[in-house]
């Protein structure tokens, strides 16, 4: 095979930033995917659907002209956040609600510290037809971080699911063998999204030879059982599993500091990432799929219905980009060679 034609893809999970950082990522994402799962986590946080607004007319403003690229947008639920609040977001367009446990990753600190307290707006979420979107660690200093995802779904997220029915729950970026069981159990109301960095790589890509702080996300990369496990959801063809980069850009310099962010930015060859291991999988032929159509059933959300085509083109990924700032970004994979290219 030399060529590859799938429906246009959609990223069901990714972060922008702001400001400057706009001027790259969203040029970056709309290049191959029609729509975008926007992160609310910007300081402050997108907590109220007018805040949703302004957000989605600065990411409009940079994108390409002539470009339909849609973000699809989400709010950051709060302590304080109320069922009117999310009335007032479904009424404005937002498409899905965002939990963050309190410090589970970049700009969390102002997410929720007690999920019992947030009962009547799960009801109004499920209510409203917005998906709940989680972000599935607890965030305890005793619990090992290699822990953390699979005590959320025994603490929180298995009452979550078995309380409110109706609601549709969207586990991001999942990291481990108990995440993909959780969601196979579950009902056809839970699903989630996995990363590139998570079906390639695994804890040893991060700490063997030294740290290497340009793979360092949250969740944090699992042993390779747990790799395992996801690379074999995705070639089961299973529709509860779709395409969601978890793209998340830091300067090189907050990358490589004593206290490094957490995130990997892998927009910039985000489809081509997942192309290399789905051939490594010898499942080419499940990667529209999972790119392009089971995102887009799961949210109610019609199909789109152009395409684009990738070609079987050996090439590198950049080693740095440069943003308008003048600082640079190291994207994921930074000097390796792809297999796969999107055609211009």
């Amino acid at each position: 095979m030399t060529s590859l034609t799938i429906t246009t893809p959609d990223d069901w999970h990714l972060h922008f930033r702001d400001g400057d950082f706009l001027k790259e990522t969203v040029p970056a994402t709309s290049r191959c995917f029609r729509r975008a799962i926007v992160m609310p986590n910007l300081v402050p946080p997108v907590a109220n659907a007018s805040m949703a607004m302004e957000y989605k007319k600065r990411i409009l403003s940079a994108s390409p002209e002539g470009s339909d690229f849609e973000p699809l947008m989400t709010l950051y639920l709060t302590n304080d956040t109320t069922p009117q609040d999310i009335v007032d977001a479904k009424r404005e367009g937002v498409i899905a609600v965002k939990l963050y446990p309190a410090g589970a990753t970049t700009n969390s600190d102002a997410a929720v510290s007690d999920l019992s307290h947030l009962e009547p707006v799960f009801e109004a979420i499920a209510q409203e037809g917005l998906l709940l979107l989680v972000h599935g660690e607890v965030t305890d200093n005793e619990i090992d971080i290699f822990d953390r995802e699979k005590m959320f779904i025994d603490r929180h997220l298995q009452d979550i699911v078995e309380n409110f029915p109706e609601l549709k729950v969207v586990f991001e970026h999942i990291t481990t063998k108990d995440a993909v069981e959780f969601v196979l159990a579950s009902s056809a109301n839970v699903a989630a999204t996995i990363t590139p960095q998570h079906l390639l790589l695994n804890r040893n890509d991060l700490l063997v030879g030294g740290v290497q702080p340009h793979n360092y996300c949250l969740p944090v990369l699992k042993r390779n059982i747990h790799q395992l496990a996801l690379q074999d959801a995705v070639v089961s063809g299973s529709p509860k599993f779709f395409l969601g980069t978890d793209s998340a850009p830091h300067e090189k310099h907050r990358k490589e500091s004593a206290c490094g962010c957490a995130g990997c930015y892998s927009a910039w060859s985000a489809i081509e990432l997942y192309a290399q291991i789905f051939e490594q999988l010898d499942v080419l032929d499940k990667l529209e799929g999972f790119a392009s159509h089971f995102g887009a059933d799961f949210y109610g959300l019609e199909r789109n219905t152009d395409t684009i085509t990738l070609i079987k083109q050996e090439w590198q990924v950049p080693d740095e980009i440069i943003l308008p700032n003048g600082n640079p970004i190291v994207p994921f994979f930074a000097g390796k060679t792809l297999n796969w290219k999107l055609e211009s």
